[in-house]
């Protein structure tokens, strides 16, 4: 008897099953305020030259968080959906239950996508946090909010950002069955995307759309008039990599 392919839906509840629990929601928690402390400090340190108050605090934390952290923190969830199917004879298994590879794919990939956003809502607060810490009046002004939510999701700002590199990452972890090497793929992604960003090329590459998206560790809008280019571009590396991780899910798995 045929057995009945399982849809997408139940696949995203499998996958949320997963997480219960997890070990990354410590990195959730604990990895963003490393960089809200360096940040802050630095704007401490320099007080007297940054002088914009929020947005002064705004560069300072981003100038860590968007460089070094937020890259490699999401190579860690990205590891981590397929940590489970890279034990013993796992992906076999998965591979060869009624599953359109495409559903396997996608449910991690949407499971990404809400951590992520989930991940830009928790640097907001500390954001917040640390500005009445340090002694900042009022709260941050709402363009610095759509920049945040801009560099995460296109939900809360109107463009996607860092889900091309998430979905990027999210292949790597697929191809590569180690959970170091997509980690220091973010890291060494983000270094080269700040020097992309400072380059005529940073519209041209995933992880300085990410940086470009959050306006990292600048005052002024860095997308300015391109607001369209940077949406097509961003959406453009969701749908290319997508559809290459479902491909060599679909192809090279099944004749593993």
């Amino acid at each position: 008897m045929k057995r009945k392919k399982v849809g997408l839906l139940t696949c995203m509840k499998a996958e949320n099953m997963k997480l219960k629990r997890s070990f990354i929601w410590i990195a959730f928690f604990i990895i963003p305020i490393i960089p809200a402390l360096m940040g802050t400090g630095n704007y401490l340190q320099n007080i007297d030259i940054l002088q914009s108050k929020w947005f002064s605090l705004w560069t300072q934390n981003t100038l860590f968080y968007s460089n070094f952290f937020y890259a490699p923190l999401i190579a860690v969830y990205c590891a981590y959906t397929w940590r489970v199917e890279n034990f013993n004879h796992n992906r076999n298994s998965l591979m060869t239950a009624p599953v359109p590879a495409g559903c396997i794919f996608l449910a991690k990939l949407l499971n990404i996508f809400w951590v992520t956003l989930l991940t830009q809502a928790w640097v907001w607060v500390l954001y917040v946090l640390c500005g009445k810490a340090a002694g900042l009046p009022g709260l941050p002004d709402t363009v610095i909010f759509y920049w945040l939510g801009r560099g995460g999701w296109g939900g809360m700002g109107g463009a996607w950002g860092g889900m091309g590199v998430a979905t990027l990452l999210l292949v790597i972890s697929m191809a590569v069955r180690s959970f170091a090497v997509p980690v220091a793929f973010g890291l060494v992604g983000g270094i080269t995307g700040l020097l992309a960003t400072n380059s005529a090329y940073g519209m041209y590459y995933p992880f300085s759309l990410m940086m470009m998206g959050m306006n990292s560790n600048k005052y002024e809008d860095m997308l300015g008039g391109e607001g369209l280019q940077f949406m097509v571009f961003s959406t453009l590396y969701i749908v290319l990599f997508c559809l290459c991780g479902v491909k060599w899910l679909a192809v090279r798995d099944v004749k593993a």
